[in-house]
């Protein structure tokens, strides 16, 4: 990595996270963001979302209850789409599915919904792949701070993406264009959404409040006022559905590796070139790679429920196996702390062999 892409310090006034490295930081660019220890807020309390939010039609108390001592920290069981319901719900979502898939398909292909995958080299003079990095690194940690659910990230970083392929950007309102994105992704996916002053507090007030909602309102522009996308937690969500009636239940160490790897791929630049759906495919082989390395990750019903052949994963398969071995410098370490900790199975720690056997690329047999 270039000496100038880690020229970033963020903003940060949460002592529960870790310290930013500074120490690595060249002293020339530190005024880019700042960091502070200092805890002020006393209001987290009142931003945490309901975990009794779910929409059904059908409510069977006893099939509820089940679930719900089941799903534990399954995230999804405060989402509105989560399966808790009667047969003829059960019948409708298998029915609809496909439906769903496509849809979400047909958006994502949109060109309008896709970031230009050079547009460090192609639009941006100031900000660099390094320091996109960093503030991804910086926006987990704010996410984990306000106990925002992970669509909230993923749609976030959406939002910058997309601006960046489009707009030149200084690298001292790239930090503004961050939490702005968080901001209005917040409004879309939270049911209880941080204030803008909130937003504001985070960065150590370096952004007044007017300046942030300038930015939302250029980003509410930029979009045309079209906030939803779908990103590679939509598509995780659907194939780990898929996969449930393998025998592998939720809150399982293989979806909480799944979780890891996907937000891993929201750091690596070079990751936006994928589709969200080649994405979240190729972090399902690469998390059943790990778990089970001697039996082969990919099967018919993965490649008939994403559409993808082993082969078609391959380079993004190597991407984010690359990201989970650390095989690339990097500062960022919110990520792997966050699924260090016990409720999350330690699947940041799980090992994983250094090389995927080619074989495993091949067509799969019926």
């Amino acid at each position: 990595m270039e000496t100038d892409e880690n020229c970033v310090t963020i903003i940060n006034h949460s002592s529960k996270k870790r310290s930013f490295p500074v120490a690595t930081v060249p002293d020339t660019n530190r005024h880019i963001f700042k960091q502070t220890n200092t805890k002020k807020r006393v209001v987290l309390g009142e931003l945490t979302n309901s975990g009794s939010v779910c929409s059904i039609q059908s409510f069977d108390s006893r099939s509820y209850l089940k679930q719900a001592n089941n799903e534990c920290l399954r995230e999804d069981c405060v989402r509105s789409d989560v399966s808790v319901s009667s047969q003829s719900v059960q019948y409708n979502r298998f029915l609809y599915a496909p439906l769903v898939y496509q849809h979400l398909h047909s958006l994502e292909i949109e060109e309008r919904r896709r970031p230009l995958p050079n547009y460090m080299e192609k639009i941006q003079k100031d900000v660099t792949a390094g320091m996109r990095e960093i503030l991804v690194d910086w926006l987990v940690e704010v996410a984990e701070e306000y106990k925002l659910v992970s669509d909230t990230l993923f749609l976030t970083v959406s939002y910058i993406d997309r601006f960046l392929s489009s707009r030149h950007l200084s690298k001292n309102k790239l930090q503004l264009l961050g939490v702005s994105s968080m901001l209005l992704a917040s409004k879309f996916e939270e049911v209880s959404p941080p204030h803008v002053e909130d937003y504001c507090y985070i960065t150590d007030n370096t952004y007044t409040k007017d300046e942030v909602i300038q930015m939302e309102k250029d980003l509410l522009n930029f979009l045309e006022l079209e906030q939803s996308n779908p990103t590679p937690k939509t598509f995780l969500r659907i194939f780990i559905r898929a996969l449930q009636g393998d025998n592998m239940p939720s809150c399982s160490t293989f979806e909480f590796l799944s979780w890891f790897l996907v937000e891993l791929s929201l750091l690596d630049y070079s990751c936006i070139r994928f589709l969200p759906s080649m994405v979240a495919a190729s972090v399902i082989f690469v998390a059943r790679f790990t778990i089970q390395p001697e039996k082969h990750p990919w099967g018919l019903k993965m490649q008939h429920y994403s559409g993808y052949k082993p082969c078609e994963l391959k380079d993004c398969v190597f991407a984010i196996h690359d990201l989970q071995l650390g095989r690339k410098a990097s500062f960022s370490q919110a990520i792997r702390e966050k699924y260090s900790q016990q409720k999350f199975k330690s699947v940041a720690a799980l090992p994983s062999p250094s090389d995927i056997p080619v074989s495993y690329f091949e067509d799969v047999d019926g």
